[in-house]
């Protein structure tokens, strides 16, 4: 599938250019080893429910330390989500939530006073439901126009996002990867619209995205072990957008 750079907040032009997955771009800067990281990472996450939410899970904690180390910050992660409390939260300049999101009103309420009072979040998939690009935007500079995404799923949402004047839509799914989904119901098969991919909201200092869900081989054509078929983390342009946006949330600009 390929994903769509927006040329505005509302542009919805074709842009042509498009790049395969062998895209040669650094996917991280290799910076000096510091005594002091630049900023600190917390990774909340579940990993109980979901086989691909699972299989992406898996990549992440061990992707992402090795790309804080490559860049200067420190990331720790976490299953307990107690932690999403003021005192632990301090500690804290960046919270990425890998696979799904808190359910205790307290920790809700943790979070969103986090939020704002200057906190950053980064949030993949199923994320989302806790709570146009601009060329210029740290997380995307220097991404070409179009890439290919690794396989997903994909969700949409209920509410047209350009609605919102506080959100900033980054990336959108490219109208050359119609027809898009395997199906079997016919509906989730996208023949056409608008699908936001990543976005970041003005009012917060946040990014959210879409994909985060590796297929699987849940109908055992391949064995009986339920295989990853597909990862969300190793492809060059997605790798640097990640730590582009890890880079920007942590610089508190």
């Amino acid at each position: 599938m390929s994903i769509r750079l927006l040329s505005s907040r509302w542009s919805t032009a074709f842009i042509a250019t498009t790049l395969a997955l062998a895209v040669t771009s650094a996917c991280a800067t290799h910076l000096p080893k510091q005594e002091t990281p630049r900023f600190n990472v917390i990774g909340f996450f579940t990993g109980k429910q979901d086989q691909a939410h699972i299989s992406f899970l898996h990549e992440a904690v061990v992707w992402f330390p090795e790309q804080a180390a490559r860049n200067g910050f420190h990331f720790d992660t976490t299953s307990n989500w107690a932690n999403l409390n003021d005192d632990f939260l301090a500690r804290y300049q960046v919270v990425v939530f890998l696979d799904t999101r808190p359910e205790d009103a307290a920790q809700r309420a943790a979070f969103q006073r986090y939020m704002e009072h200057g906190g950053a979040w980064m949030g993949f998939h199923f994320a989302g439901f806790a709570l146009d690009h601009y060329p210029a935007h740290p997380a995307v500079r220097g991404l070409p126009h179009t890439f290919r995404s690794n396989p997903s799923e994909w969700y949409r949402w209920e509410h047209d996002l350009r609605s919102n004047p506080d959100i900033d839509i980054l990336l959108a799914v490219d109208s050359s990867s119609f027809p898009l989904g395997t199906g079997p119901k016919p509906h989730e098969i996208w023949h056409e619209g608008y699908y936001p991919v990543a976005w970041t909201n003005r009012k917060y200092r946040m990014i959210y995205f879409n994909f985060g869900h590796n297929d699987i081989d849940y109908e055992h054509k391949y064995d009986t072990t339920n295989k990853t078929l597909s990862h969300t983390l190793g492809n060059p342009v997605q790798d640097r957008l990640i730590v582009n946006s890890l880079l920007w949330l942590g610089s508190g600009r």
